[in-house]
C-alpha cells in the first residue's frame, strides 16, 4: 500500500471510495476498478445507486419565518403599519385590525410571488443540463454530468467545465483554478507522477469539479463526485450572491417611495387644514389614514417580479434560456446584435461543394484527388458517435465525408498514424497534426488560406488568393490544406511553430453552409424594430458578406472589414457610429471584446453571440451575452446571460420581442395601479376641503377592498398581455428611459384617474341628492339620511370598481386601438374582471360583508348608471389615442 495514505489530511474522495488519487496510477485504477475502456454502462448505473448523483448539495433556503418577517418589515408595509396605528388612536379598532389583516395578506401574497419567481429561474437548470464526455463500454459518449461516478474515465478538452474531481491518465490541459485558489492564471496539469507531500490542489495530475479547461486535451479517472469533491467540501455553490433587484425594480421602488412620501406629506398638510376648518380629530385622523392607504401601491413590486419571471419561462419554451430576471428588461432595449455566422445565421450543416489544386489549376465540383482527400481526413478530430454517425466539428465532418467513401477505415487508420496534434487556434486560424507513414513523419495543416499561405514556400500566392476570392464570392467557406514531409528519422515537433513551417500547398476546399430558413425574416424584423446587426466571424470577408446579403444583413449598406484584428480604435468608432451594418471578417475573440467595448462606449445596448472559451470575455462585457446551447462550450455558457438551446439567430430576435413585451406590460399594470390613486384620493380631498359639509364618499375599508381585492388579479393579468401590434416596428427605447414617464403620469392621473374620480363622485352625489340631502345634513348612524349615505358610498365603491374595468381595457394598449388588440386576446384579464365583479357583488349584497364594509344593496337605476362607466373610461382614452395616432400620421405625411 502506498505511503501516501498516511498524509495528515486524506484525499477528498477517500471517504467515498477508499482510493487515494495521489497513489501510483496502476494501483488507483485497480482500486477504482476501471481501465482504458472505462466502466460498463451497467457498472456505472450500479455505482450511481451507491454513491448518488454527481451534484453538490444545494444551499439551504432561508426559513419561511425569516422571509415573511422581511415582507412585514418592507418599507411600504411600514406605512400601512402607521395607518393601522392611527386607526387605533382614532378609536376605530375595526379599521385598525382590517389594515393589519391587509398587511399580512399582502406579505403572504408577495412571499408567494417571490417564491414562484425563484422557482421559475431555478427550473431553467432543466433546460441546460451540464454534459460530460466519458468513455464507457470502450467508446466515447456524452452523458449528463450528474450521472458520473467514481471510476468513470472522462475526456477533457478546451472549453469544458471539469465535471468531477479526477486524476489525469494521459494528455495535458490548462485549468483555470481561480474559483478554488483565487489565482487568475491558468495552471498546467499533466499525466505525471504525484509530487511528494504536495497539497491536494497543487498536485500536477489532479483536476477539480467546477473548474474550467482553457486549453489542451486529456483523459482522467474520476475519484470523487458530488459532495465529496473539493467544490462540495468548501460548499462554493452556497456562496452565490442573492438575486439583486433589476434596474426596473429599482426604478419602481424609488417611485413607490416618492408616492409614499407624497402621501405622508399630503396627510400632514390636510390634517392641519382639517384642524383649521374645524374637523373633529377623529375625522381628521380618518382622512390621514385614507390618504396613506389610497397611495400605497401594495401589490406593485411582487407583480413586477412575477411578470419578469413569467417572461423568463416563456423565453425558455421558445429556446432562449435567460439566467437572470433583470436580463428580460435589458433585452427590450437592445439596439445592436453582434452575431457569429456559422451555426447561428447558417445551419451548421456544411458540405464540400468545390475544390482547387495547384496541379489542376481549376476549380472543380468533382471528388477531390487522393492527396487532397487524405490530407483533409488526417487533419481532423472527427470520430464515430454512439449512433454510428460522425461526431465532431461540422466543418471537419464535411471534410471527412467529402473525401470519399470508406470513412470508418480511413478514420481508424488516421488514429493509428497520429503522433501529435496542435488544435485549432482562433488567433492563428490554423490546426495541424503529425502522422507516421512508414519511417517518415508528415505534418498536415488546414486553416484560413491567408494563414496557411504565409507558411508555405513557392507558388503564386496572388493567383491562389484570386481563387479564394472567387470561391468566397459564391458564399463558400474556403480552407487551405497543406503538407510538410519531415526527413527520415526526424523527431515529432514539440512546438507548433516548428511543425507549421515550410509547408507545401495541396489545395483549397470550398464548403457551403446554407442559411437557416428563419433568419431572413428575423433580420427583416430586426430592421423594422430599429436594430442593427453586425457579423463578427473568423471566416473570409467575401464569404461572410455573401451570407449576409443572402439573409438581408447590410441595409442600408454593408461595410466589410477584411482583417478585423488590424482595425484601430478610432477607425472602429467611425464605423460603428455610421449607418452601415458591418461584417468583421477574420476576427479573433479579442476582436469581439473590442467591438463590445466600443459599442458600449457609444451608449449602445449590445447582444453578443459566442460559443468558444475565448469568447467568454466578450460575452461577459456585452449587455446580453448569448451563448450557443448545442455547439457552445461550458465556459461560454457560464459567462453568458442567455443561452440559445437551438443555436438559432431567429431566437435572439424572439427574445428581444419578448423583452419589449414584458417591459410594455410592466408599464401597463403600473399605469393601471397609478390610475386609481386619483379617484381614491379625491373623495378625501372633497371631504377635507368642504370642512366636513360633504361626508366621506368612500371609506378606508372600501379602499382596502379595492386595492387588495378587486385590483390585484387584473393587474397580474396585464403582466401576461400579448405583444401590442407594432411592438417590433418601433425603435428600441433608450436605456436611460425610466419605466415611469411624464406621459404615463399624465395619462394615469390626468385622463384615466380624473375621469374615474368624476364618474365615481357623480354617482355618489346622485344617490344623496335623490334622497333629499343638502351639504351639511347629518348622515351618521341614526340619522334619516344614514341609509342613503351607505347606498351612496357603496355606489362610489361600485363606480370605482367598474371604472377599473375600463382602465384595464384602456391600459392594454399604449398606441394601438382595442380593436387591433382584440377584446378576448387576454383570457386571464377577462377572468380577473369576472372575479372583480363577483367580489364587489359579494361585498355589496351579502349581509355579513355589508356590516363589515359599510355597504348597502344598490337600486337598479344606480346599477344602470354604473354599468356605463367602463365604456366611458375606455372611450375617453381610446379617443385620446386615436387623436395621437392621427396627429402622428399627419406629422409623418407633412414632415420633411
Amino acid at each position: 500500500m502506498s505511503t501516501r495514505r498516511h498524509h495528515t489530511r486524506t484525499a477528498t474522495g477517500a471517504a467515498e471510495t477508499g482510493a487515494d488519487p495521489r497513489e501510483p496510477l496502476p494501483l488507483l485504477r485497480k482500486e477504482l476498478g476501471t481501465g482504458d475502456r472505462g466502466l460498463s454502462g451497467r457498472e456505472a448505473a450500479r455505482r450511481l445507486a451507491v454513491y448518488g448523483p454527481n451534484q453538490v448539495r444545494r444551499r439551504e433556503r432561508r426559513s419561511l419565518a425569516r422571509l415573511l418577517t422581511a415582507q412585514l418589515a418592507h418599507p411600504l408595509a411600514l406605512l400601512l403599519w402607521g395607518a393601522g396605528a392611527l386607526a387605533f388612536v382614532a378609536g376605530v379598532p375595526v379599521l385598525g385590525w382590517a389594515i393589519l389583516a391587509v398587511i399580512l395578506v399582502n406579505a403572504v401574497f408577495a412571499l408567494l410571488q417571490e417564491h414562484q419567481a425563484e422557482r421559475a429561474v431555478e427550473a431553467l437548470a432543466a433546460y441546460l443540463p451540464e454534459r460530460a464526455h466519458v468513455i464507457r463500454d470502450g467508446r466515447e459518449q456524452a452523458v449528463e454530468a450528474a450521472g458520473l461516478v467514481p471510476g468513470d474515465l472522462i475526456v477533457l478538452a478546451e472549453g469544458d467545465k471539469v465535471p468531477a474531481d479526477a486524476r489525469l491518465t494521459d494528455g495535458a490541459v490548462e485549468i483555470d483554478l481561480s474559483m478554488l485558489t483565487g489565482e487568475s492564471a491558468p495552471i498546467e496539469r499533466t499525466a505525471a507522477p504525484a509530487e511528494q507531500d504536495a497539497p491536494l490542489l497543487r498536485e500536477p495530475n489532479l483536476v477539480f469539479s467546477g473548474t474550467t479547461c482553457t486549453g489542451g486535451e486529456a483523459r482522467a479517472i474520476v475519484f470523487a463526485t458530488g459532495g465529496h469533491t473539493e467544490l462540495g467540501r468548501i460548499a462554493a455553490l452556497s456562496q452565490r450572491a442573492p438575486r439583486g433587484d433589476s434596474p426596473l425594480e429599482v426604478q419602481v421602488k424609488k417611485v413607490a417611495w416618492l408616492i409614499a412620501a407624497v402621501a405622508v406629506g399630503m396627510g400632514a398638510v390636510f390634517l392641519l387644514i382639517g384642524a383649521l376648518v374645524g374637523l373633529p380629530l377623529r375625522d381628521a385622523l380618518m382622512f390621514a389614514i385614507g390618504l396613506l392607504v389610497a397611495n400605497v401601491p401594495e401589490g406593485l413590486l411582487p407583480t413586477i417580479t412575477l411578470a419578469l419571471a413569467a417572461g423568463v419561462r416563456v423565453l425558455a419554451r421558445q429556446g432562449a434560456v435567460v439566467k437572470r430576471l433583470s436580463a428580460v428588461e435589458t433585452l427590450g432595449s437592445t439596439n445592436v446584435i453582434c452575431t457569429d455566422k456559422t451555426g447561428t445565421l447558417t445551419q451548421n450543416r456544411m458540405r464540400l461543394q468545390a475544390h482547387w489544386t495547384p496541379r489542376s489549376g481549376a476549380v472543380s465540383d468533382a471528388a477531390p484527388p487522393a492527396e487532397l482527400a487524405r490530407a483533409m481526413t488526417e487533419c481532423t478530430t472527427v470520430s464515430h458517435g454512439e449512433d454510428g454517425g460522425l461526431q465532431g466539428d461540422p466543418t471537419e465532418i464535411a471534410l471527412v465525408e467529402g473525401a470519399g467513401p470508406d470513412v470508418a477505415v480511413r478514420l481508424a487508420a488516421r488514429d493509428d498514424r497520429r503522433r501529435a496534434i496542435f488544435r485549432f487556434d482562433a488567433r492563428l486560424r490554423l490546426m495541424s497534426v503529425v502522422a507516421q507513414h512508414d519511417d517518415r513523419l508528415s505534418v498536415y495543416v488546414k486553416g484560413a488560406p491567408e494563414a496557411v499561405l504565409a507558411r508555405t514556400s513557392g507558388g503564386d500566392h496572388d493567383a491562389v488568393l484570386a481563387v479564394v476570392a472567387a470561391l468566397a464570392h459564391r458564399g463558400l467557406r474556403v480552407l487551405a490544406v497543406a503538407i510538410r514531409d519531415l526527413p527520415s528519422g526526424a523527431d515529432v515537433p514539440r512546438r507548433r511553430e516548428d511543425a507549421e513551417a515550410g509547408l507545401r500547398l495541396v489545395g483549397l476546399v470550398g464548403l457551403y453552409d446554407p442559411p437557416r430558413p428563419q433568419v431572413a425574416d428575423a433580420v427583416r424584423r430586426c430592421h423594422d424594430a430599429g436594430l442593427r446587426i453586425h457579423i463578427v466571424t473568423g471566416d473570409n470577408g467575401a464569404t461572410a458578406a455573401a451570407v449576409a446579403a443572402e439573409v438581408g444583413i447590410g441595409v442600408p449598406r454593408m461595410h466589410v472589414v477584411a482583417e478585423s484584428e488590424r482595425i484601430h480604435d478610432h477607425e472602429l468608432d467611425e464605423l460603428l457610429t455610421g449607418d452601415a451594418e458591418i461584417v468583421f471578417a477574420r476576427s479573433s475573440p479579442e476582436t469581439k471584446l473590442k467591438v463590445a467595448d466600443a459599442l458600449r462606449a457609444h451608449g449602445q445596448v449590445v447582444a453578443m453571440t459566442g460559443d468558444g472559451a475565448n469568447d467568454a470575455p466578450a460575452l461577459h462585457q456585452a449587455h446580453i451575452g448569448v451563448a450557443m446551447g448545442r455547439s457552445g462550450t461550458d465556459v461560454a455558457r457560464e459567462a453568458s446571460t442567455m443561452v440559445l438551446t437551438d443555436d438559432n439567430f431567429a431566437t435572439i430576435v424572439t427574445a428581444i420581442e419578448s423583452g419589449r413585451r414584458v417591459y410594455d406590460n410592466v408599464r401597463k399594470f403600473i399605469l393601471y395601479i397609478f390610475a386609481h390613486a386619483v379617484p381614491e384620493i379625491v373623495p378625501f380631498l372633497v371631504f377635507a376641503l368642504s370642512g366636513g359639509l360633504i361626508p366621506l364618499p368612500l371609506t378606508v375599508l372600501q379602499i382596502l377592498a379595492i386595492d387588495l381585492g378587486t385590483e390585484t388579479l387584473p393587474a397580474l393579468a396585464l403582466g401576461r398581455e400579448p405583444a401590442e401590434p407594432g411592438a417590433m416596428k418601433r425603435p428600441p427605447r433608450p436605456s436611460s428611459q425610466g419605466v415611469i414617464s411624464r406621459d404615463m403620469l399624465i395619462r394615469a392621473w390626468g385622463y384615466l384617474g380624473l375621469v374615474s374620480a368624476v364618474l365615481s363622485l357623480s354617482v355618489f352625489f346622485y344617490v344623496l341628492w335623490r334622497a333629499g340631502w343638502h351639504p351639511g345634513d347629518p348622515t351618521g348612524s341614526g340619522s334619516a339620511l344614514h341609509q342613503a349615505y351607505l347606498t351612496a358610498t357603496t355606489a362610489t365603491f361600485a363606480g370605482l370598481v367598474t371604472c377599473q374595468i375600463g382602465t384595464a381595457m384602456a391600459a392594454r394598449t399604449d398606441h394601438a386601438s382595442l380593436r387591433q388588440v382584440g377584446l378576448t386576446s387576454n383570457p386571464l384579464l377577462l377572468a380577473g374582471i369576472a372575479f372583480e365583479l363577483l367580489f364587489a357583488a359579494a361585498l355589496i349584497y351579502l349581509p355579513p360583508l355589508q356590516n363589515l364594509f359599510g355597504t348597502a344593496a344598490l337600486p337598479w337605476d344606480v346599477l344602470a348608471i354604473i354599468a356605463a362607466f367602463p365604456v366611458i373610461v375606455w372611450g375617453t382614452d381610446e379617443l385620446r389615442r386615436w387623436s395621437r395616432r392621427r396627429t402622428r400620421s399627419h406629422g409623418q405625411v407633412n414632415g420633411p
